[in-house]
Formats: C-alpha cells, sequence, structure tokens
C-alpha cells in the first residue's frame, strides 16, 4: 500500500457524514436506510468515515500541541488559556471545542454500531466494524474522563439526528464512564483483528485495543491489570502482534507516502502528495519561518526545561554551570555573552562571534543523548528550510545580541522567531526541504503521527511493573528505550547510572517519557495523573532567562469547567467543583 491508506476510502463516504466542522445536528443528512446500510462495502465506508472525526483538529488532531500545556514546550496557540492559566475557564474555546468533536466521534461511533450490527451481510464482517467504533468511542470518552471526570454517557441507542433538541441527560459518574470504557474496549479486543489487508493500514486492531484498555487501567492505578494488557502486545502472550521497536528514532518521525513502521501501534494517517492533502496542520504550530515558504510561525516551542533533560552521553545529568561557571544563576546579559552572536543585515554568515566560543556552544548540545538533537533545533545547527518559491536552502540558528547588529532573517540565511523570543525551536516532525516535490499542502506534516506507539506502551509497562514493586523488571523495560538511541542502560555500571529504589526509579521513568515522547502530547495527561501539574506551572523563559510570559496556576486547573454552552444547552448538567 503507498499514499491512498486508509484515508484515500474514506473521502467520498465523509462527504455524506457531511462536515465535522459544522456540527450541525439538525441537518437533514441521515442516511437513508433504503440505499446505505445494505453490503459489505457500505460497512466498510461507514467505519473508516470515523477516521475522519477522529482525526479533526479539536478531536485528536492537535494531540502533539497539549505539550504546551506543560514544562516540556512554551506557546501561543492554540492552547494558551490552558497553558498560562490566566484564562482558563469554562467559555475557553478549547475547553468547548474539545468536548463538542469527541461527543461528534462518539455519535458517529454510535450511529455505526447501531446500523452495521443489524446489517444483512456475514457477522464476520460484522464484528470488526463494530469493534474499531466501540475502540473510538472508548477513546473519545477516555479523553473526556481525563479532562471533565463524568460525563453524559451516550450509547447506539440515542440516535443524534432524531434526539438533538431533546438530549439532556445529566453526568455519569467518573467510576461508570471508566466502567463504560473498558467494557467497549474489551468487546473491541474480542471483535478486532491482530492487523488489517495491506490497504486497511490504519484501522484500529485488536493491539491497539489491548493497549488503551491498559493505559485506562493504569491512569487508573490498577498496575497489575495494566501489566496484563501491556504484556500481551510487549510479549506476544496470546498472539504474535509484530511490534518492535523502529531501529531509529528520527526516522520514525518522518513515515511519509506509505513508510510504516512496526512501533506504531495506532496513529493518524495522512496524505499530502502534491494534492489536497489530508494531514495534521503540525508544522503551523510546530515550525519556525524558516519552514516552506514562510508558513510556520513557532507558536509552540521546546522549553529550556526540555532540553536540558537530555543528559551527557555517558548518561550524566547535563548541567550549564559546568561549561560556563555561573551560568544557571547568571543574568541575560550573562548569558547573551556567553551564547550571542552579532550578524549583518546584509550578510549570510555571522560577523562577530563577540565573546561566544561556537565550539563550545556547540558541543555543549551535540554531546547530549541524540534525542535532543533530533527534537530540538539548538543554537548554531542548521535546518534545511526553503525560500519563497520553495527552493531548499540551509538556514542557521543563532542567538544575536540586537546591539551588535542585525535581526536574523528567514530571507538570508537564518532562522527568525515570530514571537521575538530566543526560543529553541522543533526538529522533530518538521519536513527538511521540500521532500524532492512530495510536500505541496505546506501548513500540514505528512508524516504518521502515533497516538499510542510501542515505545509509549514498552514505558507504561515499566512504570507499571515499578508500582507493583518489580523494580528489576521495570529498568528492563526502561532499558529498551535507552539502548535504542545508545544511551547508557540503568545499573550499567557508573555510580550516576545507578538505580536502586523504586523513588528513583519512578524520577528515571518520568524523565525517560519526557525525553523520549516530547512532541507527541502525553505530558500534559502524566503530569496530571502523577499529582505534578502544580509543581511544573512555571513562568516561560527563554535560553537567556528572560522571561516570555507569565503562568498561573490554580487547584481548579487540575479538571476542566464544563463548557459554559453546554450548560445552557444541558439544564440537567452539574459544573466541577470551583469552577
Amino acid at each position: 500500500m503507498k499514499v491512498k491508506h486508509i484515508l484515500s476510502a474514506f473521502l467520498g463516504f465523509a462527504l455524506l457524514l457531511s462536515s465535522c466542522e459544522s456540527l450541525d445536528y439538525t441537518r437533514p443528512d441521515q442516511l437513508s436506510n433504503t440505499t446505505f446500510w445494505k453490503t459489505e462495502l457500505h460497512a466498510k465506508q461507514a467505519a473508516v468515515g470515523l477516521y475522519q472525526a477522529m482525526m479533526q483538529p479539536w478531536c485528536f488532531g492537535l494531540e502533539f500541541a497539549f505539550d504546551m500545556c506543560t514544562d516540556l514546550a512554551d506557546g501561543t496557540n492554540p492552547f494558551a488559556d490552558i497553558s498560562r492559566g490566566t484564562s482558563f475557564a469554562s467559555t475557553s474555546g478549547a475547553v468547548q471545542n474539545h468536548w463538542q468533536y469527541l461527543y461528534e466521534l462518539v455519535h458517529r461511533s454510535n450511529t455505526v454500531i447501531r446500523n452495521v450490527s443489524t446489517m444483512d451481510i456475514d457477522q464476520t464482517k460484522i464484528d470488526p466494524i463494530i469493534g474499531e467504533a466501540k475502540f473510538l468511542r472508548a477513546m473519545a470518552y477516555f479523553r473526556m474522563l481525563n479532562c471533565w471526570g463524568g460525563v453524559p454517557y451516550y450509547d447506539e441507542t440515542c440516535i443524534i439526528e432524531e434526539e438533538f433538541a431533546t438530549v439532556t441527560s445529566p453526568r455519569s459518574s467518573a467510576e461508570d464512564i471508566r466502567k463504560y470504557i473498558i467494557d467497549d474496549l474489551t468487546d473491541a479486543i474480542a471483535k478486532l483483528p491482530i492487523s488489517w489487508e495491506t490497504g486497511d493500514y490504519g484501522r484500529a486492531t485488536k493491539g491497539a485495543a489491548y493497549a488503551l484498555r491498559g493505559k485506562v487501567y493504569l491512569f487508573n492505578k490498577e498496575w497489575t491489570k495494566a501489566v496484563s494488557d501491556f504484556e500481551e502486545i510487549v510479549y506476544n502472550k496470546t498472539n504474535d502482534y509484530g511490534y518492535e521497536l523502529h531501529p531509529n528514532y528520527e526516522n520514525l518521525f518522518r513515515l511519509y507516502n506509505g513508510a510504516r513502521s512496526k512501533e506504531m501501534i495506532f496513529a493518524i494517517q495522512s496524505i499530502d502528495g502534491n494534492v489536497a492533502g489530508y494531514a495534521l496542520n503540525i508544522v503551523g504550530y510546530f515550525g519556525n519561518k524558516a519552514t516552506m515558504r514562510l508558513i510556520a510561525s513557532n507558536c509552540i516551542v521546546p522549553s529550556t526545561k526540555l532540553v536540558d533533560l537530555y543528559e551527557k552521553p555517558n548518561g550524566q545529568k547535563f548541567d550549564w554551570d559546568e561549561v560556563f561557571p555561573g551560568f544557571n544563576n547568571g543574568t541575560s546579559q550573562f548569558r547573551r555573552k556567553c551564547l550571542a552572536v552579532a550578524i549583518n543585515d546584509a550578510s549570510t554568515e555571522i560577523i562577530s562571534t563577540l565573546d561566544c566560543d561556537v565550539e563550545k556552544v556547540t558541543a555543549a548540545y551535540n554531546d547530549r543523548d541524540p534525542r535532543l538533537c533530533w527534537n530540538v533545533i539548538t543554537p548554531f545547527s542548521h535546518y534545511l528550510g526553503t525560500d519563497a518559491g520553495s527552493n531548499p536552502r540551509d538556514k542557521q540558528f543563532v542567538i544575536v545580541d540586537p546591539t551588535k547588529g542585525g535581526a536574523p532573517m528567514e530571507a538570508q540565511s537564518f532562522i527568525r522567531n515570530s514571537e521575538g523570543w530566543n526560543s529553541y525551536f522543533w526538529r522533530k516532525w518538521i519536513p527538511e526541504g521540500n521532500m524532492d516535490g512530495y510536500w505541496g499542502e505546506y501548513n500540514r506534516t505528512p508524516y504518521e503521527f502515533p497516538l499510542i506507539r510501542l515505545g509509549d506502551v514498552i514505558l507504561m509497562l515499566a512504570e507499571a511493573y515499578n508500582e507493583l514493586g518489580e523494580t528489576d523488571k521495570a529498568i528492563a523495560e526502561v532499558n529498551k528505550i535507552r539502548a535504542r538511541v545508545r544511551m547508557p542502560e540503568l545499573n550499567s555500571g557508573p555510580a550516576w547510572m545507578a538505580v536502586g529504589s523504586k523513588d528513583e526509579t519512578t524520577q528515571r521513568i518520568r524523565d525517560e517519557r519526557a525525553r523520549e515522547l516530547a512532541g507527541e502530547g502525553q505530558r500534559y495527561w502524566d503530569l496530571r495523573r502523577w499529582g505534578l501539574l502544580e509543581s511544573t506551572v512555571k513562568n516561560a523563559t527563554d535560553i537567556l532567562g528572560d522571561l516570555m510570559y507569565e503562568r498561573v496556576y490554580q487547584p481548579r486547573h487540575e479538571i476542566w469547567p464544563i463548557p459554559f454552552v453546554e450548560m445552557e444547552r444541558n439544564p440537567n448538567l452539574t459544573q466541577n467543583e470551583d469552577w
């Protein structure tokens, strides 16, 4: 299967199901039982159409952006209200949109379950599709559970096209919602195949359902059940699922045009190919001003906390004071003296390094865990961007002393920060050059984006082992992740690699998740379930220590408010505490 994998199958059907953007449930778009829901092809089209709703930006298509709500990234959009905490409210657009689009996925799943289950076709064709719909419904409700706690529950008995004006169910308890999720995933496990035919690559599988159910158990601290589900697919307990860690970490996030990895358990598929593509807009948020045709604007940038988490090649913690004594507590003027250069407005080269030792700074970033430079564009490193007209051109990231020369411009050979910050830039997910002409939708990232991948599951398994007191097993799992990038394994000899207690292992796992999963949106949900959100909310500062913007934490931020407009629509809804 090449570019036309699962996405190409739903394009026509998506029009029948209407546009997810409108969310207008009073529309007369019901699929007629006299013309649809008749054949195996109809059932498949209905199932595959669910993925179009799932990948919408305000459903799961902005998953990567949740990192800006954590200590791993800073940004201006799309979750500024939640990230900064200053205007986080029941009227926040992100809060309302996420609720609405998640329910869109729920109701579409319900429509498929209700209609396909009664179709006069072979049961072996019905079961996998019901499994897909229940998997996606469970995924939507699991996100709602993590955002709001208990929410109104609607199953396939709710015909939304008929009942939209009267759907006023009260909130079910969080415990009940979790039970519904587990029930759906258990049924999905029974019904879904281990794999699909080549042309259906990307559809939910039995392994994906096990992984998601294990995650639900993990979040609820049901460690033994989580271990059982994770072990099933990591160690192929009852089936050969075929999952493997991708041999090249960097390449894992550049899979396009039919390229695949055995690490991907469930991922959002993308199509570009110089046509009207269907792909996530990661470039628009993560890209920089040197990215294709100047469209990107670094709305989200890696934090200094993330960069400093990456260890030295021998596994020791990195410390700026060892590079420049006094750096950690130094003023921005002192840091600028260590890191800044001067350039000429008309030049494509650095004209003065001032007091900056470029080689020393470059080594401070390059001589680290290789994931740092694969995930982040660091000072004095290069990035193959483009000029207007899609011509690939080498760009360099420099920190400039504005009093000693001009400002960097992408029209020259430099990367410019559109916010005026001296921040890092993302390399992960950002295409290089024009991808030999393949990349046509320039505000899209034509890469497969994982919602569940084996590296994440292995680290969750390590966490569950550790919580059960099986520290040796936990360390063995973490070492799989470290070995992939040739970083020293825990307990491999040096004193700084020694790990003995459960608490020490916990911290190692949490740090490894940050380094491994940066830019994938997992950190926000991790911090909340670990009870660490408050301790990680700090003002956003750049590489020089200058304030970019303030962050505020309140205890009520641990759970989202029910959207104000939903409270108006449904008088039976109750608001979360303190909102």
